[in-house]
């Protein structure tokens, strides 16, 4: 099916014109899949320019498939959720680190998405943009330039990016929903402990809560947080007295997954390059059931 194109504008706007009742989501996702061929090229790019005398096609799944080269084989050992010229998303197994510290563990998340990238092009890099604590599974969002990394840097620290975790807690939670203000202090060993608001070097944590499950021993709970501080979720848990399964530091009295039962669950942001909202979801691995 070809798309008339009237005047120069972007291949987005493009397929608006032509899809008025259809999504902005929809028509990236046809992007996405392949399905939108410029001068019978396959195009991903929601913001390329076209023009007039551009041939733009909606393929059908068939001979999309057909054009678009395979996929690069991924690692056995990384869970790639997105992929572009720009940004990588992937899922962060429990028990990994972020990036490794200064004893220079050989096995992170960074690591294998750097072995990921340099498999493609011993030229390629990808850098961390915010991390995750190694009891924590979920998305991670990394970045292939210096520019992009600070860019999106830049949106964790003016708290623009909207983070989703789920926790599996022991007990009930005092009410529904609700906003938990801590103000927690980290020493030179990463223990993390609750201080008084005027302590030296303590930061505000601000979880925001909203239970979405529960059975008799457990709560599923849906967290959103304004700021990312080292253990800043499972501090909050303790403090409303239903402490995330599988914590026994933070007061946990059981463990039947052998995890904390802990997942960044989704991620929305600006991208970089676009300057577009995006946001990107995983399936969260456990709920009030997992223990019967």
């Amino acid at each position: 099916m070809k798309i008339p194109i009237n005047s120069e504008q972007t291949l987005i706007d493009a397929l608006v014109d032509s899809f008025p009742n259809s999504s902005k989501n929809k028509l990236r996702k046809m992007l996405t899949e392949g399905r939108i061929s410029v001068n019978g090229e396959i195009e991903h790019k929601a913001k390329r320019d076209v023009k007039q005398s551009d041939n733009v096609e909606i393929l059908d799944k068939t001979t999309s498939r057909e054009l678009t080269p395979p996929p690069i084989q991924k690692p056995k050992n990384l869970n790639i959720i997105f992929e572009d010229e720009d940004i990588l998303l992937v899922e962060k197994p429990a028990g990994l680190l972020s990036i490794a510290t200064n004893k220079m563990e050989p096995d992170t998340l960074h690591s294998r998405c750097v072995d990921y990238v340099k498999s493609k092009d011993l030229a390629n890099w990808c850098f961390i943009v915010h991390r995750l604590d190694r009891e924590t599974s979920g998305i991670m969002l990394l970045a292939f330039s210096k520019s992009s990394k600070e860019y999106l840097q830049e949106q964790f620290a003016e708290r623009s990016v909207y983070r989703t975790y789920h926790a599996l807690v022991e007990g009930h939670l005092p009410s529904e929903r609700g906003t938990e203000i801590e103000w927690l202090l980290e020493d030179k060993n990463l223990r993390v402990k609750k201080v008084n608001p005027k302590t030296k070097s303590a930061k505000e944590a601000i979880t925001h809560w909203e239970v979405t499950k529960t059975n008799q021993e457990t709560s599923l709970v849906r967290i959103m947080i304004d700021t990312g501080r080292r253990h800043q979720i499972r501090m909050a848990m303790k403090s409303l007295g239903a402490p995330v399964v599988g914590d026994s530091l933070h007061g946990a009295e059981t463990d039947p997954l052998g995890r904390i039962c802990l997942h960044a669950s989704s991620l929305e942001f600006l991208h970089p390059r676009t300057d577009d909202p995006v946001r990107f979801e995983t399936r969260v691995p456990f709920n009030p059931k997992s223990q019967n």
